[in-house]
């Protein structure tokens, strides 16, 4: 890529926000590559532009950038990697270019992984993200990133293509992943919090519908009890965001508290509700289904389930 030339640009993970940030890249004339192990999945999205590689090591050596979108670090490893260590995307990729690693992961980890990308001459952009489906589809997310100015300079417009807001806030792998496992310790527990206030209405008889209204123009609104309260009033618990993945994220938050001894009292609380409400069989349930862990209520049913 010359200094000039827009980037080459790759995207792996065609979930539920990956989706959103490719078709914002589409838009904006990125040359798009994508790969998901969902090969139906890539296939559907190229049919309006871009294209689809039969593996990540086809995407890495096409693309200047190639932006993860994947669950955990794990399945980042195994991008990178593969199941073997010594294949991945990182084998192709060539000297120069850089990854964008935006899932949400231990900082620690992070920071490694900048180091062992740089052994083999691969930049890397911690870039873990927010937002929901809605806002990537959009290109309205925010990205909490951190990286070598190298990294920034090679990315070009990427990151402003997918975001609303891109904050740089550090130089190196680490700062960014902080800042999300933050964000997600106040997600997480405003999600909780939010549905023990919906429970405690269904336990006092309280109409849903008029709860819902009052608390999101009062004081005691949030932002996930306005967003998440809806699929809990519907009776649909289809996942944009599962309980999981709390289970996952509550459980980064204090992995990273428990390493100086710092309490979270309330992240505590939270992930054990999101805990439960897994192992009571709604861990692929959207987060919402936290609610359902409450004895003595009945929550309200969709419309359209069938009697």
């Amino acid at each position: 890529m010359t200094s000039n030339a827009q980037p080459v640009v790759g995207l792996i993970g065609l979930g539920a926000m990956g989706m959103g940030m490719a078709q914002s890249l589409r838009r904006a004339g990125f040359s798009l590559r994508v790969f998901d192990l969902r090969s139906e999945v890539a296939q559907g999205f190229v049919k309006e532009g871009g294209t689809a590689c039969a593996s990540v090591e086809e995407l890495g050596n096409a693309c200047d950038v190639v932006v993860s979108v994947v669950v955990n670090a794990a399945q980042t490893e195994s991008v990178l990697f593969g199941a073997d260590g010594s294949s991945g995307v990182a084998a192709s990729m060539r000297p120069g270019s850089v990854f964008v690693m935006c899932s949400t992961v231990d900082p620690n980890w992070s920071i490694a992984m900048q180091a062992r990308l740089a052994e083999r001459g691969l930049l890397y952009l911690d870039a873990p993200i927010s937002g929901g489906a809605a806002k990537a589809a959009q290109g309205q997310i925010t990205m909490m990133t951190a990286g070598t100015q190298a990294a920034y300079d090679k990315v070009g417009g990427v990151l402003e293509a997918m975001a609303a807001k891109v904050y740089r806030l550090g130089d190196t792998a680490g700062a960014g992943s902080k800042v999300k496992i933050i964000n997600q310790l106040l997600a997480g527990v405003h999600i909780a919090a939010a549905a023990e206030a919906m429970a405690l209405g269904l336990r006092e008889g309280v109409d849903p519908d008029a709860l819902y209204d009052v608390i999101t123009h009062s004081a005691g609104n949030s932002w996930m009890f306005e967003n998440r309260m809806p699929h809990v009033l519907a009776g649909d618990y289809t996942p944009l965001s599962a309980v999981d993945i709390f289970v996952k994220d509550l459980g980064l938050v204090l992995d990273v508290a428990r390493a100086s001894k710092f309490p979270l009292p309330l992240s505590s609380t939270a992930h054990q509700m999101f805990m439960q409400a897994s192992t009571a069989g709604f861990a692929r349930e959207d987060d919402s289904a936290v609610i359902k862990i409450f004895p003595g209520i009945t929550v309200p049913v969709s419309k359209t389930t069938p009697t």
